[in-house]
């Protein structure tokens, strides 16, 4: 992928992750409810303890940032970074309510940190490596950036039919709206999905002791309506599928979804979808 294309991508992100920023404010009880376990089982992985300093890669609206910087205490520090201004700022927000202090968020993406950082002892990135246009190019960026010995640690999503939380509504509005499959190499929720893929991507960045494993991740919803509002407000690759069509198209795609998704409630007309997350965790060599 060349620069320009790398560009572009990365201005669509920010642009469709910024949207749906509220959303992602709006339902984060829900989503923590799913996803607190992943932020400690990254904290885990990168060997986060008291007294360090932690780089958070695409934090969002601050996990797992905030959390990191609880476990390193006072005398610890975490930066988190994102490419969307707005989440950011959300995230700064959390922060202050929350009484963190030593946490500060950086408007900026993998590959472009400034200069003369001091290392760091771990670094985290919850759901964000399989979104970036070169992820081996980020993972070369990020390894310098880590104390000989230090861990890294990602989640990502695997192949889209272990992940019916993010797979059907996308598969459900392409059919509906009729649109082709999305060009090759483009980064998508299920583009890191092949452990083979992943295991190279970390070696040829320099990582050893690498280690894969997958963890659930269950987000629940009251109803199939909700399921989808919880959907539209916080799903940035949806969110760009829908742009451009209008009110009555975007509708019949939204009517799909919730159809689709009712036939799967439980008895008490809850939807809990049950997804699989990959963990890899590498060490820089010392």
């Amino acid at each position: 992928m060349n620069q320009l294309d790398a560009a572009q991508i990365k201005q669509g992100q920010q642009r469709d992750w910024n949207s749906v920023a509220g959303g992602w404010e709006r339902w984060w009880p829900a989503l923590e409810a799913g996803a607190a376990h992943v932020s400690q089982r990254l904290l885990d992985a990168a060997a986060v303890r008291s007294g360090g300093r932690v780089l958070d890669v695409a934090t969002g609206i601050g996990e797992p940032a905030l959390s990191a910087a609880r476990r390193v205490g006072d005398t610890g520090h975490v930066l988190a970074i994102d490419q969307a201004a707005d989440m950011l700022a959300i995230a700064r927000r959390r922060a202050a309510t929350a009484g963190v202090t030593n946490v500060e968020f950086l408007h900026s993406d993998g590959e472009g940190l400034p200069p003369g950082l001091p290392p760091f002892d771990a670094i985290v990135c919850r759901w964000g490596l399989m979104f970036f246009p070169d992820p081996g190019q980020a993972l070369r960026s990020l390894h310098p950036l880590l104390l000989p010995g230090g861990r890294i640690a990602a989640t990502v999503w695997s192949t889209a039919d272990r992940v019916p939380s993010i797979s059907l509504p996308l598969q459900i509005v392409s059919a509906v709206l009729d649109l082709p499959p999305p060009p090759p190499g483009r980064p998508n929720p299920f583009s890191l999905a092949d452990h083979g893929l992943l295991h190279t991507l970390f070696a040829d960045a320099g990582f050893t002791d690498i280690i894969i494993d997958t963890l659930p991740v269950t987000f629940t919803m009251p109803s199939a309506a909700d399921y989808t509002r919880f959907t539209l407000d916080i799903s940035a690759p949806l969110v760009a599928l829908l742009a451009g069509y209008d009110e009555t198209r975007r509708q019949q795609a939204i009517a799909a979804i919730t159809a689709r998704i009712a036939g799967l409630a439980a008895a008490d007309g809850a939807i809990r979808l049950q997804s699989e997350a990959i963990l890899i965790s590498a060490m820089r060599p010392i």
